[in-house]
Parts: C-alpha cells; structure tokens; sequence
C-alpha cells in the first residue's frame, strides 16, 4: 500500500465527533495492547491517529497475574496479563507527560472490582482531566461486590459505576463493554441512560488452552481472553447490535480488527470509531497501517467523510 495516498485519503475524509469528542480521525490503539504511553511511538505517529488509549489503570499499583501471561491460539491470541499497572498517579507523573510530548490525544483507561474502587480511580485524575479527552471506564472486571460474574454482565452495576464516576470527572465517559453475555444491548442502554457518552465493543472473550503434551493450561492465571481475528466477528455482530437498539448514541468498534477491511466493515455495523489492539502484536504500526488503508477503501466508495461509511448497513 502506498502510505503517502492512504495519509491523503485520511486527511481528506476529515475528523470524526465521538460523544462530543471531536478526533482527527476515527483510528486508536486499544487500551492494554499499546503500553501506557509511547511504546508504539517508534513505529508509527502516534500524534496522527485519533488518539492513544493507555492500558487501563487501576487506583493503586498492580501486578497482575503470574506468567505465563499470553500465548498464541488459532487466528488470535490468549492472554491473562491481569490489568498489570503502575496505578494512576504513578501514571500522570511518569507516562502523562510522555504522550503530550509527542503532540498525541489521550484516552485514559481506569478499572476496579467495586465501585469504590472505580470511584477511587476517577477522584485521582482530578485537575488533569483537560490533559485527556475521554475517559474509558473498563466494565470487564470480576465483581467482587457480587462474589462472582462479571461486571459488565450486570446491568444495574455497570449503570451504577457508571454514574458515580461521571459524577467526579468533568470530561466524556466511556464505558468498555464485555460480550461474554446475551445482555449487552440492556447493558448499553443501562450505561448510557447512567452518563456514558459513548460505548466501546467489545473487549476480549473468554477462553481457556491446554498443553496436549503437558496437561497444563498455557497461562499462568488458567483461563485467559481470547483476542485477534478470531473475535472479530462477535465484536462486529455486538456493534451491529447495539447499533440497531441505539441510533444515537456513539460507539468505538474493538476486536479483531486486522486490515482496513476490517475497520470499514466495523464501521459499516455501526461504528463510529475504531480501535485496533492485538495486531499491533504482529505490526506495531497496525493502527497507522490500517487507518490509511479503510481511508482508501472509503474514498474508493466514493465517501466524502466517515459518515457516509458509518451504519451504512443499517440505512439500506
């Protein structure tokens, strides 16, 4: 591909608005899979893309889970990382400043087990929220409050952190939804009726390996979450799902995401963004690659800007 006319055709399809954010494009790295702040910097620029989501955050350091932490599947991968972090202060002193450095927008991500904890989480970016442009709450925790399941397989929970944090920050909220669960369209009007202003889907799914020759699992934690191509029509089916139920609210596509094919077929299920993650294990220029490469299959199309791509499976 020639990467000059893939800028040109990026540039010329123009920003994107993504709940009230305006980004210059409707390309990220996807939290977790980037570093938390400039690791990908050498590959590609990072100040070019819509914006950087760091790896989510948690309010005090983490160390996650025991190796192994990831590992190779068919078309995708696995990992059990556990959310490992310096936590969010340590982050605005030492990574914050990096990302701003090189000119490039931030997503910052939090998670938590609780609400408290989430509450704590978002009360530590306080004074810095203007340095960020969205904040991404990761709903795709165990829940501790309900001794089992995820969070984001409950409704009323997911809603009620949702709220309380928004309640503490003064910058948009958006909440990264799992679709472990037949309940994400109630779980997506529950969020956004509580204050998120956009939704990401999906995050990764389930799954567990076992070594034939060892008996043993390949990740230190057992199971793990399953992430790549292989995801990646599940991610584009919840989309197109939540699209349907939810016309206006905005969404940021995630899962398996691999080529510009990829990310207009995301987009074309009701997308208003995309986020690339697991293959910039492969390419760590995969978000820049595929953003001049869904810009020239756009232009192809004839489109003048991303909303003549976006959804456009539902006005046929």
């Amino acid at each position: 591909m020639n990467m000059r006319r893939g800028e040109k055709a990026l540039q010329a399809l123009g920003a994107v608005d993504v709940g009230g954010v305006s980004l210059r494009n409707p390309f990220m790295t996807a939290s977790g899979t980037s570093g938390h702040d400039v690791e990908l910097g050498s590959y590609m620029p990072l100040q070019k893309l819509g914006a950087v989501t760091a790896k989510s955050l948690f309010h005090e350091p983490w160390a996650g889970n025991p190796a192994p932490r990831v590992h190779v599947s068919e078309s995708g991968m696995m990992n059990a990382v556990g959310l490992q972090g310096p936590g969010v202060t340590e982050w605005i002193q030492a990574s914050l400043p990096k990302i701003e450095s090189v000119g490039a927008a931030v997503v910052v991500s939090i998670w938590g087990r609780t609400v408290a904890e989430y509450v704590q989480a978002a009360e530590q970016l306080a004074g810095i929220e203007h340095r960020c442009i969205a904040l991404e709450v990761n709903l795709s925790c165990p829940n501790l409050e309900g001794r089992s399941g995820i969070i984001a397989h409950d409704p009323s929970l997911a809603g009620q952190i949702i709220s309380a944090v928004a309640r503490v920050v003064r910058v948009p909220v958006w909440a990264k939804l799992s679709a472990n669960t037949d309940r994400i369209v109630e779980v997506a009007v529950t969020v956004t009726d509580a204050g998120a202003s956009a939704l990401t889907l999906i995050n990764t799914m389930l799954g567990m390996q076992i070594d034939v020759d060892s008996a043993t699992y390949s990740l230190g934690n057992g199971g793990g979450g399953l992430s790549g191509p292989a995801i990646h029509p599940i991610a584009v089916r919840a989309v197109h799902d939540v699209r349907s139920a939810l016309p206006e609210v905005s969404i940021v596509g995630v899962g398996g995401v691999a080529s510009g094919a990829d990310a207009v077929e995301m987009m074309m299920a009701g997308a208003n963004a995309v986020q690339v993650g697991t293959a910039t294990f492969a390419r760590p220029d995969a978000t820049w690659r595929i953003a001049c490469e869904a810009a020239m299959i756009a232009r192809s199309r004839g489109a003048h800007s991303w909303g003549d791509i976006t959804s456009l499976v539902h006005k046929k």
